[in-house]
């Protein structure tokens, strides 16, 4: 086979072009703001990530125009090199205190955050033990690691237990999500915690959707079950909750001090642009100070989970502002995106295989700056469309 002949193969994304089903790569002519404009009209939007609201916030955006001004508009090099700026410095310190960690290490992306600390942490004749579920970096980072990959059950400790047990004699990690980026469902820390210990292992949690949402004011998903001390390494992610692009790993002194010397995408990648880093430091500032933002976001998700509810979509096993409908097939999911956006609400089509074939979703995410109002109108509309397409039926009350 000719090396372009997959190329020309690939007919997906134009057949679903063509039948109008198309839900990707969708302009927005506005912030990422409760509401958006898209294609000239302005629909409520529910499918960013955007938890506390703050990537339009006065001081993030002023943060980044000092930031700019300052130092211009890029690094031109690596962190390892000539790319450190004391404003990362500075950002690695916050990070640090924010998740109760010793020491915090920034990267480009959250991607880079997972490639960069799980290769760098796991070798030839070690072992990744991995929830089926976890993201895409997390997989990636192990294909970079040359170490063993174990999967276990999506949370399914008894399972876990065994997966261990097999690999008895060999040094492990365990890598989990903090939250569940599909589902919204919490991970079992005070669980795994229990296993890592029983069988020597050292364990990771991916905290891209657990800080800002999870914990005392949003310090994460190891302060919301108080196992700070008892996870070795914390990766969080910058464009989520903290309104930017970018990564971190916190660890102890001496684990952060191997990393930043031996993992591949921090010494050959570019460093984070100062007006980037700029911005998470002042939303960090931001999120800390401004309490009723994290109250605000849990409001807004207990209200549209029980409308959700009452109306009789299945949300699966979501505990947390990411909310799937579960619809079935990957069409009808394609299809009430199309009627979501149609009505006035922007949403996300979840389809295989980032989902298991047969358990197409609609991905919902909630943020703090919702009101009330927009929330029902938008719940309105996603109970009209169920109905449409034959998810949830007539008899019940939205």
């Amino acid at each position: 086979m000719g090396l372009l002949d997959k190329v020309h193969q690939f007919q997906t994304a134009r057949q679903l072009m063509n039948a109008g089903l198309y839900n990707y790569f969708r302009p927005i002519e506005s912030a990422q703001e409760s509401t958006v404009r898209y294609n000239g009209r302005e629909v409520i939007m529910l499918g960013s990530n955007n938890y506390l609201g703050l990537t339009n916030h006065p001081r993030v955006k002023a943060a980044a125009k000092a930031a700019l001004e300052k130092y211009g508009s890029g690094c031109a090099g690596s962190r390892f090199l000539n790319g450190t700026l004391d404003v990362h410095v500075e950002l690695e310190r916050k990070l640090a205190d924010l998740v109760g960690k010793e020491r915090a290490l920034v990267f480009s992306t959250g991607f880079f955050a997972n490639l960069g600390t799980i290769s760098t942490m796991v070798g030839r004749n070690e072992t990744v033990v991995v929830d089926r579920t976890d993201h895409a970096s997390i997989y990636d980072g192990c294909r970079m690691s040359y170490g063993n990959v174990r999967k276990y059950r999506h949370q399914d400790m008894e399972h876990l237990d065994y997966v261990l047990e097999k690999e008895r004699g060999t040094d492990k990690l365990i890598v989990v999500d903090g939250i569940f980026s599909m589902e919204g469902d919490i991970a079992k820390l005070p669980e795994i915690v229990a296993l890592a210990k029983k069988h020597d292992t050292l364990v990771m949690v991916d905290d891209a959707h657990g800080v800002g949402v999870m914990g005392a004011q949003g310090r994460g998903t190891c302060n919301h079950f108080g196992l700070t001390d008892d996870v070795h390494l914390i990766v969080g992610t910058f464009s989520k909750s903290l309104a930017s692009v970018g990564g971190f790993v916190a660890s102890d002194a001496d684990t952060i001090h191997y990393i930043q010397h031996l993992a591949r995408v921090m010494i050959f990648s570019a460093s984070p642009p100062p007006a980037s880093v700029a911005s998470v430091s002042a939303a960090v500032d931001v999120m800390l100070e401004e309490d009723w933002r994290h109250e605000a976001l849990w409001r807004n998700t207990h209200i549209m989970m029980e409308r959700l509810q009452a109306a009789g979509f299945d949300t699966g096993p979501s505990e947390t502002p990411i909310i799937p409908i579960v619809v079935g097939d990957d069409t009808t999911a394609y299809r009430m995106c199309v009627r979501c956006w149609e009505e006035g609400v922007f949403v996300n089509p979840i389809v295989s295989p980032a989902v298991e074939p047969g358990n197409a979703l609609l991905r919902l995410s909630l943020m703090a700056t919702h009101t009330e109002d927009e929330i029902h109108k938008a719940m309105d509309i996603l109970t009209k469309v169920g109905r449409e397409q034959g998810i949830i039926s007539s008899k019940l009350q939205a």
